[in-house]
């Protein structure tokens, strides 16, 4: 939460800020890293011996060039020639090919040098230790290719203002440094996998530091590359994933208690703005004034609140929910809130609401702040949700979703979304034999048996649209259909996608299968030696009445087996 001492605000928005507490993990969970201050230099030989001599303190200095040099004029090659004679002893490589992998304290580095087949372990041969712990990269393009670098990782090029802040920053890198552990998982509701099938993805497109990895078929978040963005708990339609600084739980308790206090204090519902710790939060300070009725809310970064938090937001009592994004947010999260804002554009507009109440906020448009939420301010205001804080991700969603709906048009509408992680699943009846492959590997319980009745039931609020069942059906029976039904009745209803009567023993009566199933098998086997002639309808008879019929005829033919 942006304090007050930074931004004037109304007295209403100052008092409700002042007097709600956004409650945290006394303990939280956090990464260590260790780093001793051995130290590689990477690029073209002049910038590296120049940055090397700069920077004596170090544990150890290694160079790799990678480039060739990238001046030539007189007075900077004769600084080069000084800074040369200055770290003339310092291990130094050429490299034809390198790759870079790690964090603070934890860098692999196999460099392919000249003359030479297969890379070698660099630190190994240049210090006599498995790892380097930081790295300088002045080459003109960057050894690690991510929106987001690992900790101990600088790359400047030739920025020399960024040249000037790594000097700074490396020397006091030696020691033990923690920061959090931004996210946990729960591997139980992940829909990622099943039985060696692959279901969803999501979460691998979005994290801008590549630290979400899928290992020994289970989704991994590596917490040393993780900068704690948060798209991955967004993008996660089952909550598997799930940001821990603060929770979910945690900051819709605080948003409806923000909201409720702040309506004990005006009479005019107010406007919350969700901005990030870092660069949006030096813009708001630079705005220096919030117009009356806005609730700044801080986080982490902007992609721990989701659409479920924007709606709830909204449901609670906000008449509008600004979302401030700038050049510093990674381009994948950026368009991970594009993406979810404007599903909700869609949505809004099939339930009468007003666009004006979700909006995207540039940096730019800071200084146009007034405007919008003057034009808020026409907004009606809208009956308060009583929905409690503790549901889980979909239920937060829908709930906020339905209030919204019943407060504008009570749209029972369907609409497709392609690649929404909501939606129906398609059953094509003359093909499904009621193996329920598709309900034994559906982590969300979308799909469920019929008990003692041959069928398959689906709940479509439950459904994530993972996949698993379409790619688990032996028959090609299954198609799912991204899409929001606002029919919240429609919706919640547990459905039949394909139902049959039993297939009884032929000899006992006893229902055991389905006739799909008994259909298939003896068509399927009709060919084959072992149900020749009359054995096969074996098929048709339940396990005990099948296993007494085999004796039978062999007590009757005992050289029957013989002659097999």
């Amino acid at each position: 939460m942006v304090s007050q001492t930074s931004i004037s605000l109304d007295n209403a928005s100052a008092q409700a800020l002042q007097q709600t507490t956004l409650l945290a993990n006394l303990i939280p969970a956090t990464v260590s890293f260790t780093t001793a201050g051995h130290l590689l230099l990477v690029g073209p030989e002049d910038r590296v011996r120049l940055a090397a001599a700069k920077l004596d303190g170090m544990a150890s200095r290694t160079l790799l060039i990678n480039e060739a040099v990238s001046r030539s004029d007189d007075d900077y090659l004769e600084q080069v020639m000084i800074a040369a004679e200055a770290t003339e002893t310092l291990p130094c490589f050429n490299a034809e090919q390198l790759q870079i992998r790690g964090f603070l304290g934890q860098f692999q580095v196999a460099a392919l040098l000249p003359q030479q087949s297969q890379p070698i372990a660099l630190a190994t041969e240049a210090i006599a230790r498995p790892h380097f712990d930081l790295v300088l990269d002045l080459g003109s393009s960057a050894s690690i290719e991510l929106e987001l670098l690992p900790a101990g990782y600088f790359y400047v090029g030739d920025d020399q203002a960024k040249l000037v802040d790594a000097l700074a920053q490396l020397p006091e890198l030696k020691g033990q440094f923690d920061k959090p552990r931004y996210v946990q998982i729960n591997a139980d509701v992940c829909a990622h996998h099943g039985s060696g099938i692959s279901g969803c993805q999501r979460c691998l497109s979005v994290c801008p530091a590549d630290a979400i990895s899928s290992t020994g078929k289970k989704i991994e978040i590596d917490a040393n590359l993780c900068h704690g963005v948060g798209s991955c708990a967004s993008a996660c339609p089952t909550g598997a994933i799930q940001y821990d600084q603060p929770t979910a739980p945690i900051l819709k308790d605080y948003l409806q208690r923000l909201l409720a206090r702040y309506q004990t204090l005006s009479d005019v519902r107010p406007v919350v703005l969700f901005h990030d710790a870092t660069v949006g939060a030096q813009l708001l300070t630079q705005l220096q004034q919030l117009p009356a009725g806005v609730l700044p809310v801080e986080l982490e970064e902007i992609g721990v609140a989701g659409a479920e938090q924007w709606l709830a937001a909204l449901a609670w009592g906000a008449r509008q929910v600004l979302v401030l994004t700038h050049s510093n947010t990674p381009a994948t999260l950026k368009a991970l809130v594009e993406s979810e804002h404007q599903t909700l554009m869609t949505l809004f507009s099939a339930m009468g609401v007003d666009s004006q109440r979700l909006q995207l906020l540039e940096a730019e448009q800071l200084t146009e702040i007034d405007a919008i939420v003057a034009a808020s301010g026409e907004l009606a205001p809208l009956p308060v949700a009583a929905f409690p804080t503790d549901l889980p991700k979909r239920d937060t969603f829908y709930n906020a979703l339905d209030h919204l709906n019943g407060c504008h048009l009570g749209s029972a509408e369907l609409i497709e979304v392609a690649g929404a992680p909501y939606g129906e699943v398609v059953v094509d009846t003359a093909k499904c034999t009621l193996c329920m492959s598709c309900a034994a590997l559906c982590p969300a319980r979308a799909l469920e048996d019929g008990g003692d009745t041959p069928a398959l039931r689906f709940t479509e609020q439950r459904c994530v649209q993972c996949g698993l069942c379409q790619q688990a059906c032996p028959e090609g029976a299954i198609k799912l259909v991204a899409r929001f039904d606002l029919d919240r009745e429609r919706r919640q209803g547990c459905r039949d996608l394909n139902r049959e009567q039993p297939f009884e023993c032929i000899t006992c009566g006893k229902p055991f299968a389905t006739k799909a199933v008994v259909e298939k098998m003896t068509t399927a086997l009709a060919g084959h030696s072992a149900f020749a002639g009359d054995a096969i309808q074996r098929l048709k008879m339940c396990e005990d009445c099948r296993v007494k019929d085999m004796f039978t005829d062999l007590l009757d033919d005992p050289e029957k087996q013989l002659r097999v």
